[in-house]
């Protein structure tokens, strides 16, 4: 079992920032691949960022270049610095920890939600 507990969510201006945390306990078995999706209202779940636990990230086309995934495995937790923040990014921030190797080890958080005002 993993648990995952994000926080760092909240309410920002357009062109503001925002640090997303994502801590993880329990069976971390390497190699994995964390993730951070977004759902706004009415839409349906969207990659933002991968990165696996040699470091190598993924990004959507939308966040390139203004969103940074992180992660510190000694800490056990995934970061996500978000720059200049658009409304169209606000939703609700999951974090997703899985295996490599094994589809079953699928694991998310509860979510926070990211709301960037006009």
């Amino acid at each position: 079992q993993v648990q995952l507990v994000e926080s760092g969510g909240g309410l920002v201006q357009t062109g503001g920032s925002l640090r997303l945390s994502c801590a993880v306990s329990g069976s971390i078995l390497r190699p994995n691949v964390m993730g951070w999706y977004r759902q706004a209202p009415g839409k349906q779940r969207e990659v933002v960022a991968e990165i696996t636990s040699g470091g190598s990230t993924n990004y959507a086309d939308s966040v390139k270049g203004r969103f940074t995934a992180s992660r510190d495995n000694d800490k056990n937790t995934m970061y996500l610095q978000m720059n200049s923040l658009k409304p169209e990014d606000t939703a609700v921030y999951y974090c997703n920890f899985r295996s490599a190797f094994v589809a079953a080890i699928n694991y998310w958080g509860k979510g926070t939600l990211v709301t960037v005002s006009s």
